[in-house]
Order: C-alpha cells, then sequence, then structure tokens
C-alpha cells in the first residue's frame, strides 16, 4: 500500500488523527494476535483482582515479564518493521523514539464505562495541561486485533484547549459524568488490520463492546522529555538488537536515556 508521508503529516497537524483500513495483512495480524494473547492470558493470571474489577488496559507488553526472548523479538520487529515506520517517520519527523506498548480490552467490571481523557491529565494540572497540548507530542498507534467499536476522538483538540461542555464532561463537574457523551465527537470504527494513529493528548476515549482488543504503540519527539516514562525492561538488549531488523526506534530511546 502506497503512503503519501506529506498528506498523513498534514491530516495529523489538522485533525490530530487518521486511519488508515486494511493496513496490515490477515497473516500479519495472526502472528502479531497469538503473541498477544499469549501475554494477555498471562497478564490475566498474574493480575486477577484487578482485572475483574478495575482493569481496561494493560502497559509493558515488551517486558520480559510475560514473554519469552523469541516472542518479545516478534514484537520489536514488528513495532518497528517497514510499514510500522513510515507512518512514525510520516507523523513524527525529527528523531522518533519508543516508549510503550498498551493492551486494551473491555472491562470486566460493568459498571466501568469509557470515558473522555487527554492522557497529559495523569501528569498534569489543569494549568500546564493547557502547555502540555501546544509543546509536547506523543503518538498513539493502534491496531485492533479484533473488529471493535473502536474510538471516539474530538479532531482538532490536539491543539486546542477544551470547550465548555468538553471541559465539564472531562473533569466531571457541573453535573456531568466523564462517559457522557460529547456533541463534538467522532466514533472511528475499527476492524483488525485498520491502523489508527492520535494524539496521545487529545480528547478522546476507548468504545467498549464486541472482541475488543487492541495493541498500541507509544512513540515520541525525542526533543519532548519523556524518557523517563520508559521502563529499561521494555527495551531490547543487546542480543535482542541483533535480531532487530531496524532497531533505530529503540536505539533512540536507549541514546536518550544514556544521557539522561
Amino acid at each position: 500500500m502506497a503512503i503519501n508521508a506529506k498528506q498523513l503529516n498534514n491530516e495529523y497537524n489538522e485533525q490530530g488523527y487518521f486511519v488508515i483500513r486494511n493496513y496490515f495483512s490477515d497473516e500479519e495480524i495472526s502472528s502479531l494476535r497469538a503473541v498477544i494473547l499469549k501475554f494477555h492470558q498471562r497478564w490475566q493470571q498474574e493480575n486477577h483482582t484487578f482485572y475483574q474489577q478495575e482493569a481496561f488496559n494493560s502497559s509493558l507488553i515488551t517486558g520480559s515479564q510475560h514473554l519469552g526472548f523469541n516472542d518479545r523479538v516478534k514484537l520489536f520487529n514488528f513495532i518497528s518493521s517497514t510499514k510500522v515506520m513510515k507512518i512514525v517517520d510520516a507523523v513524527i519527523t525529527a528523531i522518533p523514539a519508543f516508549m510503550n506498548t498498551q493492551l486494551f480490552f473491555n472491562p470486566v467490571n460493568p459498571e466501568l464505562k469509557d470515558f473522555w481523557h487527554r492522557d497529559c491529565q495523569y501528569d498534569y494540572e489543569v494549568d500546564d495541561q493547557i502547555k502540555v497540548i501546544q509543546e509536547t507530542q506523543v503518538v498513539h498507534l493502534r491496531i485492533p486485533l479484533f473488529d471493535e467499536y473502536g474510538m471516539e476522538l474530538v479532531p482538532g483538540t490536539h491543539k486546542r484547549w477544551d470547550n465548555e461542555e468538553e471541559f465539564d464532561v472531562r473533569q466531571e463537574q457541573n453535573g456531568k459524568l466523564s462517559s457522557d457523551p460529547l456533541s463534538t465527537g467522532k466514533k472511528i470504527p475499527l476492524a483488525a488490520g485498520d491502523l489508527l494513529v492520535f494524539s496521545a493528548d487529545m480528547i478522546h476515549r476507548g468504545l467498549y463492546g464486541l472482541d475488543r482488543l487492541a495493541l498500541d504503540m507509544l512513540v515520541f519527539d525525542s526533543t519532548g522529555d519523556y524518557v523517563d516514562y520508559v521502563d529499561d525492561d521494555c527495551l531490547p538488549d543487546e542480543q535482542m538488537l541483533k535480531e532487530i531488523t531496524d532497531p533505530r526506534l529503540f536505539k533512540n530511546t536507549m541514546a536518550l536515556k544514556a544521557m539522561a
């Protein structure tokens, strides 16, 4: 599939997201799904109570806790594959670096509702959130492993602040809940093989239901101050680097950590 990097970059800069349908083949998704399901099953066993009561995602998928050498190498090679790196380079034109992986699934607890948020709200107070969305660049690359309802996004909020309705819902104030609908929201249904790229700091929420299981890869602009968020165990070791076809995404992160 031909990729127009300039067009994707423009679309991301203007809207904060883009989606490419059927970007990955059935074979690619099947191979990725096998590794992710192995992680997910082991993670559920290790986190049984948390999974049953409040979980809707997990992280550190490339770490050593639940996957062995070969499966981790498979993941690293997928994350840094030519297909993925074409997209990463289109969005982050400077020096992209690997941050983390996350896995999103339906919560077992029916009381948990899909909720609006900006990723930065968990690390910054409101005044700093306003600055962060103008200055930083963290990108989610979401790959659904099964057909799902997908995501709901508020286009353009990667660069603009909340309006009154959005802020009340996201902050759960003035009688609003973070799961309430937003008039500005846009639903993006996803199927296995699609790729959704979106800004971590735009207003968004995952939509629960169906067989939801989506892998997110997080990358960031090396000029941003995000290296402290990277877990060393989620990076490849020296032996793994030899097995990775294009390890620059991980080497960029390692270089940043060495300078920190």
